[in-house]
């Protein structure tokens, strides 16, 4: 049974991709961040359908922690063959109004979180060979107003994920990305009708996505029909960008 470690999956994508690398038959572990019983509840959730999950309390800033996921996992599935890198925040402000605390926040939690995981499991996989797919955002590819932090954030994962693949593609790695526009996710649902709309008129598909058409591209790209492709960045956005 291949094993896959998803970083943020009781929310959104992130727990779109613990069910649907589930459903595909691995075994899943997955950090989380807030919600003990969210966590919970999805473990029990995918053993009642027979597979198997794990959950760690884990906030990515802290490297140490996720080395120790990292073994953990280990110990208790076997290699890991899948990293998925998807845990991250948004703080946004324009930038005349940006604390040196909210920079760091996202720097360190989307980007620096990226690095920890990786960091964690880079090692084992250019020995037994793995895939690492880093989740960023179309923030990071065009930029967005009111989102400094978050866009040199992501842009930041996309360059750690171009420089990596060509570190480890000869150890039989390989490294991607996935760059999700407007996804019907939590954010989301928050907004007022009225400004949902004026989203959604950017996009020349009209319409948010949902985080399981993010978590199908993810399988795929984990699996072996994928295994020319490393160094990519996937924008699924509707033709936003």
């Amino acid at each position: 049974m291949k094993v896959a470690l998803i970083t943020g999956g009781t929310r959104g994508i992130g727990r779109a991709m613990v069910e649907e690398f589930a459903s595909a038959g691995f075994a899943v572990a997955f950090t989380y961040a807030a919600s003990a019983e969210a966590a919970t509840r999805l473990v029990a959730q995918l053993a009642e359908r027979g597979a198997k999950g794990l959950a760690f309390a884990a906030d990515v800033k802290d490297f140490s922690r996720a080395q120790a996921v990292a073994e953990e996992v280990r110990r208790e599935l076997g290699n890991i063959d899948v990293l998925v890198n998807n845990a991250g925040i948004r703080r946004d402000r324009v930038l005349a109004n940006m604390g040196l605390e909210i920079w760091q926040e996202v720097i360190n939690t989307n980007l620096g979180g990226t690095f920890h995981y990786a960091r964690a499991c880079v090692g084992e996989m250019i020995r037994n060979g793995g895939v690492i797919l880093n989740v960023t955002s179309v923030s990071g590819v065009n930029g967005a107003a009111g989102q400094t932090n978050y866009s040199a954030a992501k842009a930041g994962v996309i360059g750690f994920t171009k420089a990596l693949a060509k570190e480890v593609a000869r150890f039989g790695v390989r490294v991607n990305a996935i760059a999700p526009g407007y996804i019907d996710t939590d954010m989301t649902a928050s907004l007022e009708e009225a400004a949902r709309k004026k989203l959604y008129a950017q996009v020349p598909m009209g319409r948010a996505g949902q985080p399981r058409d993010v978590a199908r591209l993810a399988l795929y790209l984990a699996g072996d029909d994928a295994a020319y492709i490393t160094g990519q960045v996937f924008s699924m956005d509707g033709g936003l960008t």
